[in-house]
């Protein structure tokens, strides 16, 4: 709990942004003025934000209240935290004027901050649960399209860690044949950071139909993916659609399949380790120019 609640206060300009669309109208005044001059907002009262927002005190003690925060104090500190961190989508947005130096500086800026907002939202013990799935797992299917395609055939590479034959097919004919092609003991694994991806959430149905365990990786809860799981990896990251920002969601969900391989290998037995030891060393002599 402490850390999704440091995640969230070390990010409340983002919070702000995902929460303004919901907010009341007046409140989105408020909303407005922060995100427009946040540096400012800390150092001002509450009669001065709402006289600036043109709004009531209590509207903006609710507007304090609406984004997570004790209070208008508590709003201030946070927003002083969250600017001490200096990694917000609106802190780190590339245009075209920003120099080379700037842009290596905002892109890793983006993904330092994406990342730290996924783990504060991830929720650990649907991690043990996939943990625990892919343990016991005769065979491991990873399915995605796209961005996630990439992420599909990373986790395929590990399989060493998960210690049974894993697949990552990209064909969408390919991808359903394999699904429907599961049987009890095995294991499918989707990821689509919107959970909308017709492609992938047939195959999950296929899967789950031929009483494969399935498993979900996607940025979105309720999303029609995570219907036909049995368990879902809600990965929440700051994905953002302008021009120039960087996908973060695809490195977010590679973090996630590390989590995932490396959990899941700790989890084998003696033997397994000393099989991963025996490759490692083949692989070292392979690389290096000694016999």
């Amino acid at each position: 709990m402490d850390q999704i609640a440091r995640a969230s206060d070390d990010n409340l300009l983002e919070e702000i942004v995902r929460l303004k669309d919901e907010l009341r109208k007046s409140d989105r005044r408020v909303a407005d003025v922060v995100l427009e001059n946040p540096e400012g907002v800390v150092s001002m009262t509450l009669a001065t934000l709402s006289k600036t927002a043109g709004v009531s005190e209590p509207t903006v003690i609710r507007f304090c209240s609406a984004i997570g925060c004790e209070g208008f104090r508590d709003m201030r500190v946070k927003l002083a935290r969250s600017l001490a961190f200096a990694r917000s989508t609106s802190h780190t947005a590339i245009t075209g004027a920003d120099e080379l130096a700037t842009i290596v500086t905002k892109v890793f800026d983006y993904n330092l901050s994406n990342l730290n907002w996924a783990q504060g939202k991830l929720d650990i013990a649907s991690v043990d649960r996939a943990v625990a799935v892919l343990a016991s797992a005769a065979r491991i299917e990873f399915f995605g399209f796209g961005a996630s395609g990439i992420v599909a055939l990373d986790a395929q590479q590990k399989f060493p860690l998960f210690g049974v034959p894993c697949g990552a097919p990209l064909d969408s004919h390919q991808m359903f044949m394999t699904a429907d092609m599961l049987k009890p003991g095995d294991v499918a694994v989707a990821i689509s950071n919107t959970g909308h991806t017709r492609e992938v959430v047939a195959c999950m149905k296929a899967a789950q139909d031929r009483g494969a365990k399935t498993i979900g990786i996607t940025g979105q809860a309720g999303s029609p993916l995570l219907a036909h799981c049995d368990v879902g990896l809600v990965v929440e990251t700051l994905e953002n659609t302008d021009l120039y920002t960087p996908t973060v969601s695809r490195l977010s969900h590679l973090v996630v399949i590390d989590i995932l391989s490396t959990a899941v290998s700790l989890q084998k037995g003696a033997g397994h380790h000393d099989r991963i030891a025996r490759m490692k060393d083949g692989l070292a002599r392979i690389r290096s120019d000694v016999e």
